[in-house]
This record gives C-alpha cells, structure tokens and sequence, in this order.
C-alpha cells in the first residue's frame, strides 16, 4: 500500500514538473514576441486619394495602438487630391510615433502632394535615382499659371529690353529657378497659390528645412534629386535601401507633440502593412469612372423597379449601387452642378418615354447629361478625371436605350387593338336571324346585340363599324356566291 502511494505521488509529481516547464517555455517565447520591437512600412504607391488617405490613416493609428517604435512610408507618387493630402499631413502631424517619408525604390518621385508629405514627415529620406517637387497646386494650370512672367504694362524701353537680353545671353549660369515665377492672372489663382505656400512654408518651418525652395516648388514647380535635396536641406539623408534608412535614423532625435525622442533602430523588424480588403474596394470604387457607372446603374435600377413594382432585383442592385456612388461622391471632388445636370439629363430623357415631344425632352437630356458628365469631377488631378470614353460610351448607350423604346411604343401605337371590346372593331360576324334595326350577331364566338341602318339576313355576315355601349353598330356585307 506504502509502495502504490509512493508510485502515484512520484507520478503526480512528473506530470506537475512537466506542465511547469511547458508553461515556462510558453511564457518565454510570449515574452520574446512581445519584447521585439517592430516599425510599419507603409507603401504609399500611385495617386494620394480616398483610398491611400484611409489606408495611411489607419497604419499610423495601428502602430500607435501596437506601440510601434515608427512608421515608414516609402513613396512613389506623382501627387494627388489636396483634400487627402491634407488628411494624411494632420494625421502625421499628431501621430504619437514618428512618421519617416522614404521616396523609393530608385527612379521613384515624390511630386506634388507627395513633397507636401515629405516636409511634413517628422523624417524625409530619398534613395538615389529620385526626385521631388512640382508642388504647383494642378487646379490652376489650366487658368493661366506659365504666362508672361512680366507684369502687364510695363514698358521700360527698347533698349533696356535689349540690355537683358545679352546679359541673359552673357550669363550661362543663370538657372531656370532664378527667374520670376509665372504670373498669376487672376485673384483666385492667387489665392490658391498663395495658400499652398504659406501651407508648405510652415511645415518646413516646423521641421527646420528650406523655406525658399519650398516656396519656389509651389510657385515655380521646380525639382531636386535625392542629391541636391540634401545638400539644400530639403531632406535629411539619402538612403539606398531600408536597413540604410535604419542605420542612419539610429540616434536621431525627433520633435513629437509629447516631446523629443531618440530613435533606437537598432534590432528593429520591418513589417510591411499590406491593403486590406476594406482600402482595396476603397480603391476601386473611388475611381471616378467606376462610381459614375455605379450611380448610373443606381438610378436605373430604381427606375425599372417604379416602373414594374415587384421586380425586387432591379431595386436590390440599384439601391446598392446608388448608395456605393454616394459614398464614393463624398470623397471625391465631385461638382455638385455636373452630378444634377446628370440626374436632370436621365429624368428628360426617361420623360421622353411617357410624355413623347417630338425629341425635345430627349435632345434636351442628352445635352444636360453629356454637359454634366465633362464637369462632373471639380479637379484636374488625371487620375481623378472621368475618361471621355466612358462618357461617350455611356451617352450613346443610354440615348440609344432611351430611343429604341420610344420607338417601340410608337410602333405599339400604331398596331391594331387585339384585346378587350375594342378590338372587335372591323371584325365579321354573322347574323343569327332576320332583323332590320337591332338583332342579334354571333361573333368571336359569343352573342351579341348588334344595330345596323340595312336590313340583315339570317346567315348573313356583318362587319362591326364601331361600339354603342354594349351593342354592335355593324353593316351587311354582300356574301359571295
């Protein structure tokens, strides 16, 4: 008995130190996991837009909720919308990790909205092989920006004009970036201009770079290499890959909202934060054309469903679609006037089906709702445009939809009735009996009362002329022998 107490309790025993150890090691490799200090790399690819705007908003909150040490975004744009931009500008200007803007891989850019986000990360780097620049805001370059770059009315002789010219000439170092900057022609391209340089002008200031050449981006759209960039303090250092970017951030002081901090970067692990399907479908329904084609089928899915109650699919799908457009319109740059020229193109043409005016409402549809589709998108960011293919295409589509069913209603028109009383008009019937005024005829295989002017036979067929309540007017016709 001794013995099987002692058997069981050195058993007990085993089995307790090997949970032990097991939770142990568990708790060892937790706590290694936990200690490895990571930063998020953000690819920041294409056009700043609705979607990229979501999808670098939520990475920075993500590592600020992770403890992230700090969050890359390795760029490569060509520019974008001002109103994302300045989304992603405040979300780094509050982030509570440090935010480095890293223009890469070699050959990538940085232009437009993509300077503004490097002047406002708390660290710039470029890899060789890469730009920036171009800041001009693009909404203005149709009005005029790259005219005459002396003030109008100015005339201070011909030989002075002459003087500038050779000293131009005798001044081959003159640069591109040392003349005036385009004249700007009216005051609200003045205002926008303006407003852009002011906007950069304080986040160099708040980051210590150079004001002037942030200045002469806006105002002149000028460029710099990765190279030249460092050397006008533009950005901090050049890099050639991430684990140089790493070296070179180790020990760097950054100014947070809450303070300095000292990068420590050594040991840091990498993890590239990939789109989701939420920033992916952001993406694509974000696209002017593809949320264009979305309100469109909106609008005539509940159309067909008015017009045929109790069809449901038509309702489901438009209703869907109309919402997902509507979204969509939030975000973008949407001219509010082009989106009721469209809306009011749709209701006259889809008039034209059941008040017919000769093509008026039609013509008059068609005009509304190409001119609605061009100003549609209140930007000149290309991107952001709707391709005149789409219009062209959907215009004809929906004219030629429009008017193949007025078509086929006026040809309905023109058919003769083949149900109801009516269309017993000009069919032949036959008299049941002898009778002059009112009798009786069998027709379509019923009896019915039937008037005529002329004395009818029995036998004999009659021709139904026209309806007098529930009698026939009807007149003989002579039977062939």
């Amino acid at each position: 008995m001794v013995r099987l107490l002692q058997r069981n309790s050195f058993g007990a025993g085993l089995l307790v130190w090997a949970v032990g150890m097991a939770l142990f090691v568990v708790g060892t490799l937790v706590a290694q996991e936990t200690d490895v200090r990571r930063a998020g790399v953000l690819e920041v690819e294409g056009v700043i837009g609705p979607a990229s705007n979501d999808f670098i908003v939520r990475g920075i909150e993500k590592a600020e909720e992770s403890g992230a040490a700090l969050v890359i975004l390795r760029m490569n744009t060509p520019g974008g919308l001002d109103t994302s931009m300045r989304d992603i500008i405040q979300k780094i200007l509050a982030s509570r990790v440090p935010v480095i803007s890293y223009v890469a891989p070699p050959g990538s850019r940085a232009a437009s909205a993509g300077t503004y986000i490097m002047y406002a990360s708390h660290i710039a780097a470029m890899a060789p092989a890469t730009n920036l620049g171009s800041a001009t805001p693009v909404t203005m370059s149709p009005g005029g920006i790259g005219g005459d770059p002396e003030p109008p009315g100015r005339d201070d002789g011909k030989e002075q004009d002459r003087s500038e010219e050779s000293a131009d000439k005798e001044s081959p170092d003159k640069t591109e970036t040392e003349d005036k900057p385009p004249k700007l022609d009216s005051a609200m391209e003045r205002k926008v201009v303006n407003d852009a340089v002011a906007y950069i002008k304080g986040l160099a200031r708040l980051r210590k770079r150079d004001e002037k050449w942030a200045e002469d981006a806006v105002r002149s759209a000028v460029n710099l290499t990765a190279e030249d960039a460092l050397q006008q303090n533009v950005i901090d250092f050049v890099a050639k890959d991430l684990d140089d970017l790493l070296e070179q951030l180790d020990g760097r002081t950054v100014e947070l909202q809450s303070g300095e901090v000292t990068l420590n970067t050594k040991d840091l692990m990498l993890e590239t934060v990939e789109p989701d399907w939420r920033t992916k479908l952001l993406a694509i329904i974000t696209n002017p054309n593809v949320a264009y084609i979305l309100m469109l089928l909106g609008v005539y899915g509940l159309f067909f469903e008015l017009s045929n109650p109790g069809s449901i699919f038509p309702g489901v799908v438009g209703a869907i679609c109309l919402l997902l457009a509507l979204y969509s319109f939030q975000v973008l740059p949407v001219n509010y006037a082009g989106l009721a020229l469209i809306l009011l193109g749709v209701a006259f043409m889809v008039g034209e089906l059941f008040m017919p005016s000769f093509g008026v409402l039609g013509i008059g549809g068609t005009i509304a709702f190409v001119v609605g589709s061009l100003i549609l998108m209140e930007t000149e960011v290309a991107d952001f445009q709707l391709s005149m293919s789409v219009i062209v295409t959907v215009t004809l589509i929906t004219v030629l939809f429009v008017f193949t069913l007025i078509a086929m209603a006026v040809r309905q028109r023109k058919k003769p009735v083949v149900s109801g009383r009516e269309q017993m008009i000009g069919d032949v019937g036959e008299a049941t009996s002898d009778f002059s005024g009112v009798g009786n005829i069998h027709i379509h295989g019923e009896l019915w009362s039937a008037r005529s002017d002329q004395p009818v036979r029995k036998g004999q067929h009659v021709k139904v002329r026209e309806l007098d309540g529930l009698i026939l007017v009807v007149e003989p016709l002579e039977d062939q022998t």
